[in-house]
């Protein structure tokens, strides 16, 4: 497996940006980046970006597996 396929099979997709990153924790089922988490601790919540952030969390509690 060269590096290019190894660093893919790495990434996961970010819960909130819904882009391929390597680095962030996992939150129940679901991945968020580094880069989201910190503009989330950073925004303020009078911000309208919180009410975006806030929405694209409401994933993490839908379970990935339907019986």
């Amino acid at each position: 497996m060269n590096s290019n396929l190894a660093h893919q099979a790495l990434q996961e997709t970010c819960v909130i940006c819904e882009e391929q990153k390597v680095k962030g924790i996992h939150l129940y089922t679901s991945f968020l980046c580094v880069d989201c988490e910190n503009e989330l601790i950073q925004t303020d919540t009078s911000d309208p970006k919180y009410k975006y952030f806030l929405k694209q969390l409401k994933k993490v509690t839908v379970p990935e597996i339907y019986s």
